[in-house]
């Protein structure tokens, strides 16, 4: 499973978490296999202001992942990762992405549901 996370830096595991999905500079991308994470990715993302929600949306979704866990997202990019198959979770209170990873392993991460998703506009 392709996991990814949000993040303020391109350091992998030890990278701070973004607090929003949409204009994330990076995204730490976690394979798990049998509750282990065996290989780890910190991809750039791409410029929210050139490309727009969309544009990251379709970005995220062309690594190829299975989930995302996010501190917030909006609806659109919810519902739209949602029609690709994409499971979003939601975890808050965590500042660093390997442990988010490790909450995540450990069932600690609630799946989002349209209620949770941010409602604003860009």
């Amino acid at each position: 499973m392709k996991v990814a996370i949000p993040s303020e830096t391109g350091e992998g595991l030890t990278s701070v978490r973004s607090g929003h999905f949409g204009h994330t500079p990076w995204f730490t991308i976690a394979t798990i296999e049998n509750d282990e994470v065996v290989k780890v990715e910190s991809v750039k993302n791409v410029d929210h202001n050139q490309v727009g929600c969309g544009g990251v949306i379709e970005f995220a979704h062309s690594l190829g992942i299975d989930a995302m866990i996010t501190a917030g997202m909006g609806r659109p990019p919810f519902m739209r990762f949602t029609q690709y198959g994409v499971a979003v979770y939601l975890e808050q209170q965590t500042p660093i992405v390997g442990d988010v990873v490790n909450k995540f392993i450990a069932g600690q991460c609630p799946r989002m549901v349209l209620e949770n998703a941010c409602n604003h506009q860009h």
